[in-house]
């Protein structure tokens, strides 16, 4: 029992260091935040303006909006996590402290834990404000959406994308001068396949079969089932079950291929503080 709550309180002190760091940072976050909600409000208005550019009345501006809306949220809040853990590597360098971190006594899923957590956290969070913002803006009526179902959906996600996360957080490890870079990568495929900003049928067929791999395709297509059409929570299950068998298959296998990474860096000297 002490073993645990010592491991639960070690998981309890990375996430109040990332809370130090959005405090420290502040300025950053508020430009991070502006950016977000501007970026989101404009992909958005695409919807609006569609009724413009077709020229074609029985064009659905309103419902166009709205599809635009969810996509942005959902994929604001994934691909939050994703860089919160990919960044776990270079927010060590950045502070001058990896090397303590990641040769301290400590196991490395109690570091991954703490990480993930607050990266729910923070993302939750971050998405609500802009959803928020966005409400207001285009006076959005949410009160037949199934906003519980929408939020299931997001957490079933979750686990997919910290799977996700912590394979990709190798590259920042092996590569310190462009790994981050290169995770941009892996985020940037996923946002093409999985159908944030328009249908996956649209998409050629070679893409299409990718897209079935892609936990974020799930994520959208029964976010927008709950809050678009009020879908009841028991009947996402189909979307659910997948994003959730990814995240048991990916997230133990992140952890071990982050292992075998570590254990490389720290043979070939690469737990430097410089990338």
């Amino acid at each position: 029992m002490s073993t645990l709550v010592h491991e639960f309180r070690a998981t309890y002190a990375f996430m109040e260091r990332n809370a130090n760091l959005v405090k420290r940072y502040w300025s950053w976050e508020l430009v991070w935040m502006v950016y977000s909600i501007a970026n989101s409000l404009s992909v958005s208005f695409i919807g609006m303006g569609m009724e413009k550019i077709s020229g074609v009345s029985a064009v659905d501006g309103r419902f166009l909006v709205l599809y635009l809306v969810i996509g942005t949220l959902v994929w604001r809040y994934l691909s939050s996590i994703f860089y919160w853990i990919t960044d776990v590597i270079g927010m060590e360098r950045w502070e001058g402290t990896i090397e303590y971190t990641l040769m301290a006594p400590i196991r490395r899923v109690t570091h991954m834990a703490g990480q993930t957590l607050w990266a729910v956290l923070y993302s939750m969070f971050f998405t609500a404000i802009i959803l928020v913002v966005t409400v207001w803006m285009f006076d959005i009526d949410i009160s037949n959406a199934n906003l519980w179902g929408g939020t299931v959906m997001l957490l079933a996600g979750s686990l997919s994308f910290i799977g996700v996360g912590v394979m990709g957080s190798v590259l920042p490890l092996l590569f310190p001068e462009r790994g981050s870079q290169m995770t941009h990568v892996i985020i940037a495929v996923l946002l093409l396949v999985s159908g944030v900003y328009y249908p996956v049928e649209v998409l050629p067929a070679f893409l299409q079969k990718l897209a079935v791999a892609s936990p974020a395709t799930y994520v959208l297509t029964g976010t927008r089932l709950a809050l678009l059409d009020g879908t009841p929570t028991r009947e996402l299950w189909p979307h659910i079950w997948p994003t959730l068998l990814m995240g048991l298959v990916a997230i133990p296998l992140g952890l071990w291929i982050f292992g075998l990474a570590e254990r490389y860096a720290k043979r070939t000297g690469k737990l430097h503080r410089n990338g």
